[in-house]
């Protein structure tokens, strides 16, 4: 199994650098036995009452971060995790590289960080105060690169799920499928007699990570910290022993509860890590139907996308996707995906 197989051409006008006007007026690509264009409103009619929606309440960091070098140089810090005792793990950028001793300072204040070490591409360092403080202060929202800005006052709202749980602030991207969902739909999706369940996976840098050598079975997946609690597995386990479906609001949901799934071959709570890569052939044990966005050619999202619905079917969805105008990636558009029998 080749990479250059999950390769595709995406016009760059396509890939959505700014949200939609309204959360929650995006359209939706709907992948069944046929493909069908609606727009996200639409979602709540593809639901049946029993069936669960699974949604992933990490909340986005302020995680990026300016500073100087002691001779002026500028450096960017991008927090991957943080740690205890004032560290965290972040990559970096800047003319000369950092050096383990080396000492910083953030932009504008006398905040310094020092680099304890180096662990594989990240540095370890240790900030003088309280890292979520200074974020707060000092920090920008983690555009992804493809966005190819720098994010202003509107992306710390709309770059945000409108469920994300103030207390588990440790993500560094979003979970993209959740952007779409505003609280009056969700709302209504409740009414319908739809469950909804909360699970959590501290999304690392990892997600932009582009998957470097052809053969797929090869690739190493970064590792992220994730957490079901009681109610959740409870939820879930009870939806998987009936009829209905346990419906994945996001890849990192999927990943999450694959994961669990693959320990104990049923829900339990756990808070643990997870690396598990999901390409073609791999066999799903509890989703049902996953909610996502458009994902980059060859990367560890379409290929995990190809493995729950099919690698053919995927790739028409896609072509038919770039043919109607879909907007790709994080502010994009919506793609409901049931899981492939085959």
């Amino acid at each position: 199994m080749k990479l250059q197989d999950y390769d595709f051409p995406l016009p760059e006008e396509l890939i959505a650098r700014k949200p939609p006007n309204q959360r929650g007026s995006s359209k939706l690509l709907v992948l069944n036995k046929e493909l069908e264009d609606v727009m996200i409103e639409n979602f709540v009619e593809y639901l049946n009452p029993g069936d669960l929606l699974v949604l992933n309440d990490t909340k986005v960091l302020k995680a990026r971060l300016n500073a100087r070098k002691h001779t002026g140089g500028f450096v960017e810090v991008l927090i991957e995790r943080l740690l205890d005792n004032k560290c965290a793990l972040a990559q970096t950028k800047s003319n000369r590289k950092l050096l383990k001793g080396d000492s910083i300072t953030v932009e504008d204040s006398s905040i310094e960080i020092k680099i304890l070490d180096k662990e594989g591409p990240l540095f370890k360092i240790q900030f003088s105060e309280e890292p979520k403080e200074i974020l707060d202060i000092y920090g920008k929202v983690p555009l992804p690169p493809y966005i190819k800005r720098i994010a202003d006052k509107q992306d710390e709202i709309r770059y945000q799920t409108v469920y994300a749980n103030e207390e588990k602030e440790n993500s560094v991207a979003a979970p993209t499928a959740g952007l779409h969902f505003t609280k009056s739909q969700l709302k209504e999706i409740e009414q319908r007699g739809v469950g909804i369940a909360h699970i959590t996976l501290d999304i690392g840098l990892g997600t932009f990570a582009p998957i470097r050598i052809d053969e797929i079975k090869n690739h190493v997946m970064h590792s992220e910290r994730m957490s079901v609690d009681k109610e959740a597995a409870d939820k879930i386990n009870s939806v998987f022993n009936s009829d209905s479906r346990v419906i994945a609001v996001g890849t990192t949901v999927l990943r999450c509860l694959e994961s669990v799934f693959a320990k104990f071959n049923k829900m339990k709570p756990y808070e643990g890590e997870t690396d598990l890569f999901i390409y073609p052939g791999y066999k799903f044990g509890i989703v049902d139907s996953l909610l996502t966005n458009f994902h980059l050619p060859k990367s560890s999202l379409f290929l995990l996308v190809c493995a729950f619905g099919g690698t053919q079917d995927l790739k028409s969805a896609y072509k038919h996707a770039i043919e109607q105008n879909y907007k790709f990636f994080s502010y994009g558009d919506a793609m409901l995906i049931n899981k492939c029998d085959g």
